[in-house]
């Protein structure tokens, strides 16, 4: 049986020295100089940017500004109780497994759901033929699923336009900086010679940064969407499937 004193004395010591490991390590970052090869580059970083702003700078950067406000609203939307509610869910189940049409009828003309609109077009559907009820909930459910797919469209076009905005800009800068050159005789200052091949290079690595958080947050909501609209798509065909049509549809369903 371990001794409380000595657990009390090891968890006293385990916190004296976690003290000491984060002062000693404030005290270092504290007295370590800054690297002067690291703050020039990031200077340099920011006045390149500066520098480089124009056209395709401007819509690259209202690219980022769309992106990001279609990531932050598939993140709030797209999620699996909003294409798939659970309450909605377990009622329509239930009021079909109970055969209850009238009920679920007057529920699914309330319930905006994936769900419910499925099941409302397929009951609204006149003639009350099988094949029609089917018809009906597949074109609703195709529909359902484009409309939740359609959020993420934004992403998709953000994220192939940004590199070709990109190389846009690099072209134009390159064109920019080899007429300087040509004006000067072929004699033009290296050091601004790279500078304007630095400006140039800088809209492809914007492009590249607008394109890849874009095509990736694109790519794993899309994956999403379509797992969770399946599972709508394989809840509603199952309750399409109960219900009733009338004896006279199933007579010329089964002859033909």
């Amino acid at each position: 049986m371990k001794d409380p004193r000595f657990s009390r004395f090891r968890k006293s010591a385990a916190i004296m020295i976690g003290v000491l490991a984060a002062v000693c390590t404030v005290a270092v970052a504290q007295t370590t100089p800054p690297d002067p090869v690291k703050s020039s580059l990031d200077s340099g970083l920011l006045d390149l940017f500066l520098k480089s702003i124009d056209m395709f700078t401007v819509l690259l950067v209202l690219g980022s500004i769309v992106s990001v406000a279609v990531i932050i609203q598939c993140m709030w939307e797209i999620r699996a109780r909003r294409i798939l509610p659970l309450r909605p869910t377990e009622t329509i189940t239930r009021l079909a497994n109970l055969g209850q049409w009238t009920e679920l009828r007057h529920f699914t003309s309330e319930d905006n759901s994936f769900l419910s609109r499925v099941v409302r077009a397929a009951m609204n559907t006149p003639g009350e033929d099988r094949i029609a009820i089917r018809d009906a909930a597949e074109l609703t459910a195709s529909e359902e699923c484009a409309r939740w797919f359609r959020k993420i469209e934004p992403l998709n076009i953000v994220g192939n336009l940004g590199p070709l905005l990109g190389l846009a800009g690099t072209v134009w800068g390159m064109i920019i900086a080899f007429t300087s050159l040509g004006q000067g005789g072929g004699q033009a200052n290296p050091g601004e010679l790279a500078l304007g091949i630095s400006k140039a290079l800088f809209h492809t690595l914007l492009g590249l940064l607008l394109a890849v958080p874009s095509l990736l947050v694109f790519g794993l909501y899309r994956t999403k969407i379509d797992r969770h609209c399946t599972r709508a798509m394989v809840t509603a065909a199952e309750i399409v499937e109960m219900i009733p049509v009338s004896k006279s549809a199933r007579g010329s369903n089964t002859s033909s």
